[in-house]
């Protein structure tokens, strides 16, 4: 299958794939800046909270003034354009769109939506990994039943993951490993959104402050971000295929082959890893499942993220997630 020649033939036949976005933060104009360039595609509207940012997205995004002028659901078809509002419901609900992207990184807000598009036939793009972690299987499950496709967004780290597996399987490897790779440094672990801005000036020049949710931001700096994010690989299907254990651990690359080794022995010998750690190094697939909707946790003073989850409580999960009377969380 190859998916431009299949766009082209949707362009061809003047039918090109009508999709709805919602949210126009970072990920949504991200995506927006090359939906914008792809055959095939019709981007009928954009829902965001504030229209007036959602429109300065677009234009950073290189989009001509023209091309979001649609005052209408029904202008934006008939003019093949874009129309921004504030409703999303209603626009999930236009019967002409085929494809929800959920963009807006709210657990919540994003399974609410997933819901109103099953519920009115419409596949599902989740970029809201946020929302995935907490009820990724169950929107799945439900989506198939309705007929639709609930994806996570190709491109995006856990979608990517879960091919690079899928493509080691096909190959005839024995895949005993998926992670991913982010800077990350001890002293992150006390970021919080009021001083991210110490850490990410240092790597970035973001000259508009308010272009960026600085709770969203510390997430990918603190860790929580990554803990979210393996959480929804460990929800696809092509990951965990069955039943089994999983561990989310923070390694360095060049010690990660001999700590993720399954041969005891090997990683003894090495002297990588005592026998009491790697007892420890598995803790079950629920306790990642549900970082979104951790218990309180005695560890540390939690710092409140965007996410509803605790930063700092998620930290101890990752590190500490085998020693379940220390760290514990609740089942979906």
């Amino acid at each position: 299958m190859n998916l431009h020649a299949k766009l082209l033939e949707r362009e061809t036949a003047g039918k090109p794939v009508t999709v709805g976005v919602i949210g126009a933060g970072k990920f949504g104009t991200m995506y927006l800046s090359q939906a914008r360039l792809t055959a095939g595609t019709h981007v009928v509207a954009v829902a965001d909270l504030d229209i007036a940012r959602a429109r300065s997205q677009l234009q950073t995004a290189g989009w001509p003034a023209e091309l979001y002028a649609a005052t209408s659901l029904d202008d934006a078809h008939k003019r093949r354009a874009t129309f921004i509002t504030a409703d999303a419901e209603a626009m999930i609900a236009d019967p002409r769109i085929e494809v929800i992207v959920e963009a807006t990184g709210v657990p919540g807000a994003g399974i609410h939506h997933a819901l109103a598009a099953i519920k009115n036939g419409k596949h599902i793009v989740m970029v809201n990994v946020e929302a995935d972690a907490v009820a990724g299987p169950l929107l799945a499950r439900k989506a198939k039943a309705a007929g639709v496709v609930y994806s996570l967004a190709w491109g995006d780290q856990p979608a990517l993951i879960c091919e690079q597996v899928d493509w080691a399987r096909a190959a005839g490897f024995k895949v005993i490993s998926a992670g991913k790779g982010t800077r990350y440094e001890p002293h992150y672990h006390k970021s919080n959104p009021d001083n991210v801005w110490d850490i990410l000036d240092k790597y970035l020049n973001i000259s508009d402050r308010a272009s960026i949710n600085p709770k969203m931001f510390n997430s990918f700096v603190d860790g929580t971000k990554s803990g979210i994010e393996m959480t929804a690989v460990c929800n696809a299907p092509v990951c965990c295929r069955r039943a089994t254990a999983y561990a989310f651990r923070r390694r360095h690359a060049s010690n990660w082959p001999i700590s993720a080794s399954l041969n005891r022995t090997a990683a003894l010998w090495k002297r990588k890893a005592s026998p009491k750690s790697l007892r420890r190094s598995t803790a079950t697939a629920a306790t990642y499942r549900i970082i979104s909707r951790l218990a309180p946790m005695s560890c540390s003073k939690a710092t409140q993220n965007t996410h509803g989850a605790v930063s700092r409580n998620t930290r101890c999960c990752q590190t500490r997630a085998a020693n379940t009377p220390r760290c514990t969380g609740r089942s979906i």
